[in-house]
């Protein structure tokens, strides 16, 4: 995630007003409704992800077969390919087939290796999922409790020069690239210092460079809004009571003031984890994993379309997915997020 300046969020979500966290018993209807919602939504998202992956070939412009074998290619040739692909038959029967597909796990063959896609995804799919995942985990840990430390510092106008300091270091890595992020990093740590690797999968340290240059500006941004969030939460009277009642550091921030502010945090923080995936297919090119990034790569430059598709797809669901996941920890920490009622 590059050149996003989250200032603006993150003044509207300082000046939200969350309420005391509710406790009791979950209802079953607020988790059925949000179970239905959530369904009707994800087959929404997944039905308009298939459509737009199929329409990666019939959108070339000219005729893909063409496109694949190049303009001196036989009639005979060109036919062939074209059967081969079922571009000979009408666009819905070929929209049939690769929904068909789909649900048979048969993303076709690719056109470079003459293997099933599903089985080039399968080798690629660890690398990318550890490089998106690694940098997601970092973001969470690393965000959130610098974020708050920083809103208990500086709450109410406290060190000033830690404010603005925090703010302009935040808003410079936050609009930082994360290609550019991980050119610094292999300058410093791999040819400079030589204590990592400057690429590759060799070893399990191989991950460390591409990890944070992935995870450095998600890091920042979100850490601006955590503390937006926190000024907010801390004016709130139950925050007031609660230093009334003499709690300890700990209970009051972890236990009081964490739970509200983690609600607009997490929602936001949804939408730049399901970003890193896409993040974390140009990260791959710079550090040369062999990953999904390094393998859509191959496949534009091959034309390997089925390739180029379940590529896209497996990203996409995976996108779909993990904002799943951010909803669910939401209603779990909040239950009003789920739209009914939060105790019974």
């Amino acid at each position: 995630m590059s050149g996003v300046d989250l200032s603006v969020i993150a003044d509207a979500a300082g000046a939200a007003q969350p309420a005391p966290p509710r406790r009791g018993r979950l209802s079953r209807s607020s988790w059925g409704s949000f179970a239905i919602r959530r369904l009707g939504g994800l087959l929404l998202s997944f039905s308009l992800l298939v459509v737009l992956t199929f329409l990666i070939v019939p959108l070339i412009p000219g005729d893909p077969a063409v496109a694949i074998l190049g303009p001196n290619a036989s009639p005979g040739a060109v036919a062939a390919l074209r059967e081969r692909l079922n571009l000979d038959q009408p666009l819905p029967l070929q929209f049939l087939d690769y929904v068909k597909g789909l649900f048979t796990f048969d993303l076709g063959s690719s056109f470079r290796y003459n293997t099933p896609v599903t089985a080039t995804i399968a080798s690629k799919l660890p690398y990318t999922a550890t490089t998106a995942f690694g940098a997601i985990i970092v973001v969470i840990l690393v965000a959130i409790p610098l974020g708050m430390t920083i809103g208990v510092l500086t709450r109410g106008g406290r060190r000033p020069w830690l404010a603005v300091g925090f703010g302009a270091v935040a808003g410079f890595f936050a609009s930082f690239p994360a290609y550019v992020a991980g050119t610094l990093l292999v300058v410093v740590f791999a040819i400079w210092l030589k204590v990592l690797p400057a690429g590759g999968a060799a070893s399990q340290t191989a991950y460390i460079l591409p990890i944070a240059a992935l995870a450095l500006g998600p890091t920042f941004a979100v850490a601006r809004v955590v503390v937006q969030e926190t000024y907010s939460v801390l004016h709130q009277d139950y925050i007031r009571t609660a230093r009334g009642r003499r709690l300890s550091a700990a209970r009051l921030y972890a236990g009081h003031a964490l739970p509200n502010l983690m609600t607009s945090t997490l929602t936001l923080t949804g939408l730049i984890l399901a970003s890193l995936l896409g993040g974390a297919i140009v990260i791959e090119t710079v550090f040369s994993l062999p990953g999904l990034g390094l393998e859509v790569v191959q496949a534009i430059i091959f034309r390997d379309f089925p390739v180029i598709q379940g590529i896209v797809l497996t990203v996409g669901a995976m996108a779909i997915l993990i904002n799943l996941l951010i909803d669910i920890v939401l209603g779990l920490i909040d239950p009003r997020t789920l739209g009914g009622s939060s105790h019974v």
